[in-house]
Parts: structure tokens; C-alpha cells; sequence
């Protein structure tokens, strides 16, 4: 019989996908919950707080492989660090996958620089790993757009580009690599097309029948200057098959 494979952020846009492909391919799955729920479809659910780590050792008992894809605006450095110590002490963990992004130690941007300490935190561990960074979901994408396009003044930031992907496909480069053995740091994985922000804001607002007037913005700073070199983008990655056009019709239908 398989081992059990444990998923952290599994019941999130990207992890519930995983779960469904992990569980296609005959896997039991453990995912880790902020509340327990009843089990279903193969599909344990362990409740655990990764801020602090209760619950993590009674959670990795007999699992070899972990996949990390929890993650929020805030502390992803430290459920990541809980987590790694956690599996240290568990002495059965064989495989360890992280979900990070493109530009994690380019962009100076509290969430990027906490994923790459996460990254770091993972290669330190002394456990076989692979990391895989992804560019941004187009639900994110989305959700920006959209909750720009509520003021009555669009505001455009100029020089920013984006290679949205899609969540899709993102999981099923994820249960792949957790199928297969520790790679390391691997390809990114980007969305098929590089978009400037003001191309994705005129696409939702001519999908949805909406006009704004639009106010240039320049983004200073390093932040500004990161984002117009590109750091947050890469050119040459792998790309998935699904493109924004796609997902944004398909999410709009009836707006």
C-alpha cells in the first residue's frame, strides 16, 4: 500500500487540486486543517496550527512525503521553520516539496522575502527536497484587477508585467514532483504569456463591460525599480498550457 502523503494549505485554490490528483494516482492523503473534519474519499484531515506547531508531530507520524503549500500575506518563514523541525524530529520524512514564487529573492517585498527564507529554511534542513516556483495564480490575478477596478479612477502602475499561470497547472507539475524523487531547486513554472497590468485590467474591464478612467502611477522605490527590471518574471521557465484569456472568460460568464 501507498504511504500516506501529507499536504499542508490543502484545502486552499492549489492544495485541494493537488489532493484530487494525489488521490487520482492511488495515494492516501493526510492534509493538515486549522479544524478537524471527518474524513472522506481517501482523504484524512489532521487539525494543526503550523504558526505555532501544535499538532505537527501527531500529524507527520509515518509519513515520508510532505508537501508544503501553505502559505498567506504573513509567515510563511515560520510555518515553514515549525514545519521542517517537525518533520526533523518525525526521522521518516524522505521527501520534502515546497510551493514558493518567481523572483522570491528578487523582489523587495515582505511576502517574497519570506518565501525565500522558506527556501532556505528547506535546503538547510539536512531533508532530501525539491522547490518549485510558480508565478502568480490567475485567481490572484483576478482578484488584483478586480479590486482595482472598483474605484472609479483606475489606477495603472506603469512598467509592471506579470506571467499569470494557471492553479491547474501548477498542480499537476506539483503532484508529479511529489511523485517522483527530491530534485532540488527545479524549473519555474510560468503562465504561457507576459502581460503588462494595464493588458490585464483593460481585459477584465472590456470581459465584464466596465470603463474606468485611467491614472498612471509610478511605482518608487526599490519595489518600482524591481518590478520594471522584470525580477518578478521568468522569461525562459517552463510555461503551462492554460492562459488568462481562458480563466478570465470562464470566471466572468454572467458578470
Amino acid at each position: 500500500m501507498s504511504s500516506t502523503i501529507l499536504v499542508t494549505g490543502g484545502t486552499g485554490v492549489l492544495g485541494a487540486r493537488v489532493v484530487t490528483l494525489l488521490r487520482r494516482a492511488g495515494h492516501p492523503v493526510r492534509v493538515l486543517s486549522r479544524h478537524d473534519r471527518e474524513p472522506a474519499d481517501g482523504v484524512q484531515y489532521v487539525a494543526v496550527d503550523l504558526m505555532t506547531g501544535e499538532g505537527l508531530d501527531a500529524a507527520l507520524e509515518g509519513v515520508r512525503t510532505v508537501l508544503h503549500l501553505a502559505g498567506g500575506p504573513k509567515g510563511d518563514d515560520v510555518s515553514t521553520r515549525n514545519l521542517v523541525q517537525a518533520a526533523q524530529r518525525a526521522g521518516t520524512v524522505e521527501h520534502l516539496l515546497l510551493i514558493s514564487v518567481v523572483g522570491a529573492d528578487a523582489v523587495p517585498v515582505g511576502y517574497f522575502a519570506r518565501k525565500a527564507e522558506a527556501e532556505k529554511i528547506v535546503a538547510a534542513s539536512g531533508i532530501p527536497y525539491t522547490i518549485l516556483r510558480a508565478a502568480q495564480f490567475h485567481e490572484l490575478t483576478l482578484k488584483t484587477v478586480r479590486a482595482m477596478a472598483k474605484a472609479p479612477v483606475l489606477p495603472a502602475p506603469g512598467g509592471i508585467r506579470w506571467q499569470p499561470v494557471a492553479s491547474g497547472d501548477v498542480a499537476e507539475r506539483l503532484a508529479e514532483l511529489a511523485l517522483g524523487a527530491p530534485a532540488g531547486r527545479v524549473p519555474d513554472l510560468v503562465g504561457p504569456r507576459v502581460y503588462t497590468l494595464e493588458e490585464l485590467q483593460r481585459a477584465y474591464l472590456a470581459t465584464v463591460g466596465k470603463r474606468r478612467m485611467r491614472f498612471p502611477v509610478r511605482v518608487p522605490g526599490k519595489i518600482g525599480k524591481a518590478y520594471r527590471s522584470g525580477a518578478n518574471l521568468s522569461l525562459d521557465a517552463p510555461t503551462g498550457t492554460h492562459t488568462w484569456e481562458e480563466f478570465l472568460r470562464a470566471q466572468t460568464a454572467g458578470s
